[in-house]
């Protein structure tokens, strides 16, 4: 992973849910559950190739998924597990960004559920996409809200 410096963009979300932090926490970590809210069909229009977890500091995950016909592979590693109050991983897509981002879940109790707040640092390369990742996790954030319904 690459060192962080101030000049890497941060983009930020903060969704409220109305569930107990441990669930919030715990959907991060289902493979059945990211079928829900972050990738797939359900999600947008890909397909599932393979999603697996390895939830412990220093795991990996790969979550592949077929857009357009190309295998796209999100890879990472856990830098963090504290349930339920933070995650910490690094993002990228295998052979092309990996371990260059860094994604930082915290969730803090609220009167009615929880609060999740996203931070997504990215390398200073990828600057021209914040807006994108901050719709795309705005957009997954929202489908997360939907399984708590």
């Amino acid at each position: 992973m690459k060192p962080t410096t101030d000049s890497n963009p941060k983009v930020r979300v903060v969704k409220e849910f109305n569930a107990l932090p441990e669930k919030v926490f715990d959907v991060w970590l289902d493979t059945g559950m990211l079928a829900e809210w972050m990738f797939g069909p359900k999600v947008r229009d890909e397909e599932i190739v393979n999603l697996e977890i390895d939830p412990r500091k220093t795991g990996k995950f790969s979550f592949a998924v077929r857009r357009e016909g190309a295998v796209i592979n999100h890879v990472g590693t856990y830098l963090e597990l504290n349930r339920p109050y933070r995650i910490i991983f690094t993002w990228g897509v295998q052979g092309e960004s990996e371990d260059e981002s860094t994604v930082t879940v915290e969730i803090t109790s609220t009167e009615n559920g929880c609060r999740l707040t996203l931070t997504h640092e990215l390398d200073s390369k990828w600057a021209e996409y914040a807006d994108q990742t901050k719709d795309g996790w705005t957009y997954m954030l929202d489908k997360l809200q939907e399984t708590f319904r």
